[in-house]
């Protein structure tokens, strides 16, 4: 018989909390739907209360505005690109540096070619003067959270003495307040001298340029299979930080 020392059952969520988070959750699942198939033009507030049997004004009881709501399946996305890299990371020793980095940046790619429409809503253009919203931070957090996966493979690579930096006396002022300008977005400002994150920021351009050409098609010219040229690309990459560069397996 269970003595009186048992911890006390969790209350039942409350039915109008239940239905609030059902009516997030729907409405989400439809934005994203409509992301997917029509780009982010084809997300408005009417059109998913319409599909919802509601009216526009009662999404406001849920979401700020529609920026609100973008910034909300940002926050989404950004977890699931998270968790996306660290399930590639299963089986990874780690301590095997070399291998995490690898199979991290490679996730990155797959996870973009596979989820387009909503990569092309985290990395792609984005309209001046965005209004913040209540989820703004929520986006925030999970952005750093991802960016968080590739800046601790990138400190052990600093600790192990492996990248060779450049001198930042040459750099311009308006480059140092750049780096700094890139350092306050990744949440990493303070923890990194200018020749660090200006080796950082060079591999992200160039990792980041590539998969956006071939998630947006922008090589007109290009071949259809872009997996030799991307591993081509990662290993030079991967060398000039003083990685072994290892194929994919298989």
């Amino acid at each position: 018989m269970p003595t009186g020392n048992a911890p006390p059952a969790a209350s039942p969520q409350p039915r109008r909390a239940r239905l609030r988070e059902a009516a997030f959750t729907e409405i989400k699942a439809i934005a994203r739907r409509r992301l997917v198939e029509q780009g982010a033009e084809g997300v408005s507030l009417r059109a998913i209360a319409r599909e919802m049997g509601m009216t526009a004004p009662a999404l406001y009881r849920y979401f700020a505005s529609l920026n609100d709501l973008l910034l909300s399946l940002q926050a989404d996305f950004f977890a699931e690109l998270s968790a996306w890299i660290t399930d590639a990371n299963t089986g990874v020793p780690e301590e095997d540096v070399d291998g995490r980095l690898l199979a991290s940046l490679r996730a990155f790619r797959s996870w973009a070619l596979a989820n387009r429409a909503e990569f092309a809503l985290l990395f792609g253009p984005r309209p001046p003067h965005q209004p913040s919203g209540p989820h703004e931070e929520a986006a925030l957090r999970e952005g750093q959270r991802f960016a968080s996966t590739f800046l601790t493979l990138f400190n052990r690579l600093l600790e192990e003495d492996r990248i060779p930096l450049p001198d930042s006396g040459s750099f311009t002022p308006e480059l140092c307040r750049q780096l700094e300008q890139f350092a306050r977005s990744a949440g990493i400002a303070g923890r990194h001298s200018e020749g660090e994150l200006r080796v950082l920021t060079a591999c992200w351009v160039r990792l980041y340029g590539l998969v956006c050409m071939e998630v947006f098609h922008n090589m007109v010219f290009g071949p259809d299979d872009m997996e030799p040229l991307f591993e081509a690309e990662l290993a030079d990459l991967l060398a000039s930080v003083g990685v072994r560069y290892r194929p994919p397996e298989g």
